[in-house]
């Protein structure tokens, strides 16, 4: 089955993405709007128990951080993806790494840039167009995190969350 570990940001965060995601995201009916912690990957069930219970951990001894929307940006020209640019704090560095070593360590496509994503699969002269008008206006929306999500996905696409995890052992 397939996983993975996202944050899903405050309604009205997800309100602003879904406003571009519904003309320019190919997957916006497969997940909401979210930061990617951990890349999707593969992992049979019988692992899922022992897993979580590394993710309980992480959790528990990970601090709540501030999730500050910076500035729109694009992944061009490795992807023509646009994109809300988080600040990368200490604390969301530490958890996504975290996240990613020892026993829940798996292999990575990419980098970890804290994003979210608003429009992905565009063609370019779509992209540079909305790109450009993105560049010229400013976004300000800073909220705290104190959860994050396992998610996983149905035969259809779509994600589900499995378990959600507070930061710092909080109940």
């Amino acid at each position: 089955m397939r996983y993975g570990i996202a944050v899903f940001p405050s309604k009205k965060l997800q309100d602003i993405a879904n406003s571009y995601r519904k003309r320019y995201d190919t997957k916006y009916s497969m997940v909401p709007p979210h930061l990617t912690l951990k890349d999707p990957f593969d992992m049979k069930e019988s692992e899922l128990d022992d897993f979580v219970k590394e993710v309980r951990h992480v959790a528990e001894r990970s601090e709540p951080f501030k999730l500050e929307v910076l500035r729109y940006s694009s992944f061009y020209p490795v992807t023509n993806t646009l994109y809300m640019k988080i600040a990368e704090t200490e604390e969301l560095r530490d958890l996504q790494q975290k996240l990613n070593e020892g026993a829940l360590e798996r292999e990575r496509e990419h980098p970890f840039v804290p994003h979210i994503t608003i429009g992905q699969e565009m063609n370019y002269d779509e992209l540079s167009d909305v790109f450009g008008r993105l560049k010229l206006e400013s976004i300000q929306h800073e909220e705290m995190v104190d959860r994050f999500s396992l998610l996983y996905q149905l035969e259809n696409g779509t994600w589900t969350v499995h378990e959600t995890f507070l930061l710092g052992g909080r109940s």
